[in-house]
């Protein structure tokens, strides 16, 4: 009988996961075809429209481990979108590419990485799915220096979490413009990302009185959320269970505090 009743349970469970959908959306920023996907769970929706949130790709690209990420949010009951930022069909195979593509959004103005950040907000937006008057951006490495930039752009965002990203910004004015709260969840020991930087990125958020909040975890490294980071600290990216387990906690207080959720 108790093996019984661990069978049904079992099946509750993996059925309650199946109702969590993914379709792939082809969308455009000007004549660039981008792919992203769109992931919910339409039974905790319960017909009524539900906060949305953009989900930004490390510098991998659209990738399994950042549909898992919106897999999570649309658990909790969001409606997620996975933003394309490098184009339709463009997938890095090795950290060498990988750093020449997140380099073409990176660098000078960063104009490019905003526009196609505001073309995955604007696709969610108008989702008849998405109350888009409560839109979140959350976003990994590359994507978590990508969430900061939308909200520097003073996109109408509830909120932004960035997962281990970088904080520079090309123009400090900028963060005059953001209106959204800011959580950045940090590797207290990432190299990627030195003191100086964090210290200026705080500097700026005070100057423009941003309701942000700021969480390094210690022995964290970069990629802290990444399974597939491996372990090795020295490399100077590496999984952290314990950040990692708590940056989602803290991600989670954090986009129910800006949606009123309850």
């Amino acid at each position: 009988m108790k093996h019984l009743y661990l069978v049904v349970a079992l099946f509750f469970t993996l059925a309650a996961h199946a109702k969590v959908t993914v379709e792939k959306v082809e969308y455009k920023d000007g004549d660039t075809a981008l792919e992203g996907m769109i992931v919910m769970d339409q039974a905790k929706l319960k017909n009524k429209k539900a906060p949305g949130v953009v989900v930004v790709h490390d510098w991998m690209g659209v990738s399994d481990y950042v549909k898992m990420r919106a897999e999570q949010l649309a658990e909790m009951g969001y409606v997620a979108f996975v933003a394309d930022i490098y184009g339709k069909g463009v997938h890095p195979k090795d950290n060498k590419e990988a750093g020449a593509q997140a380099g073409k959004y990176k660098s000078g103005d960063r104009s490019l990485m905003r526009s196609r950040a505001k073309a995955a907000f604007d696709e969610l937006a108008k989702s008849k799915y998405v109350d888009n008057t409560k839109i979140s951006a959350t976003g990994y490495c590359f994507g978590g220096t990508t969430v900061l930039e939308m909200a520097r752009m003073g996109l109408p965002l509830k909120g932004v979490v960035s997962f281990h990203g970088g904080l520079s910004s090309v123009n400090p004015e900028d963060a005059k413009k953001i209106t959204a709260k800011v959580l950045v969840l940090h590797g207290a020991i990432d190299p990627n990302v030195p003191a100086t930087e964090v210290a200026q990125f705080q500097k700026e958020m005070d100057a423009a009185k941003v309701d942000y909040q700021f969480t390094a975890y210690s022995g964290a490294v970069h990629a802290f959320t990444e399974k597939h980071a491996g372990d090795d600290i020295t490399k100077g990216a590496a999984y952290n269970e314990n950040a990692d387990k708590r940056s989602f906690i803290a991600a989670k207080n954090f986009l129910e505090e800006v949606n009123q959720i309850k």
